[in-house]
């Protein structure tokens, strides 16, 4: 019979995982699989703390905080690192709309941020959090969360070839 931390946990998985997921796939441009094996990583991080964690004040913040670094850690493993080479250009001048065809257009470009950048952008304009939230989850000053804010985007407007006056028809 599980304890009931155990079913405590159990609750605030069932409750949070998709969210979690949500985040992942942004962070992984897209990758079904990698932000599986993101927040499977985060939650197992997560178990072991959960002894020190209060559920109801403070447990979704520490698991997306978790999550954040286990992402911006993964650049160290080098089995992540995967590139195929083709000879063509992939064209990614999309005009703005809501449609499949631009949601995938938006994540290749994401995918080619760097992985600051990239996190920066995802927690600021698709997890919609503040400065000071996106600061605390990246372990960094608010001051870097907003370069690498600007330098994302200012990236992204150039992948994409059009100007991001909002994200939200990716979410």
């Amino acid at each position: 019979m599980a304890s009931n931390r155990d079913q405590d946990f159990t609750d605030y998985v069932r409750a949070h995982r998709g969210r979690m997921m949500r985040i992942a796939r942004l962070l992984t441009s897209g990758d079904a699989h990698w932000a599986e094996d993101l927040v499977q990583t985060a939650l197992t991080k997560l178990y072991v703390k959960w002894g020190a964690v209060r559920p109801e004040t403070g447990a979704a913040r520490y698991a997306d905080k978790i999550l954040v670094n286990v992402f911006l850690d993964e650049k160290r493993r080098f089995w992540r690192h995967r590139e195929t080479l083709t000879g063509e250009v992939a064209e990614l001048g999309a005009q703005a709309g809501s449609g499949p065809e631009d949601r995938l257009t938006v994540l290749a470009a994401l995918e080619r941020l760097p992985r600051r950048q990239r996190a920066a952008v995802v927690l600021r304009y698709f997890c919609d959090l503040d400065v000071a939230a996106a600061a605390e989850l990246m372990g960094s000053s608010q001051g870097t969360v907003k370069s690498q804010t600007a330098r994302g985007l200012d990236k992204l407007r150039d992948l994409i070839g059009e100007p991001l006056n909002t994200l939200e028809h990716v979410r």
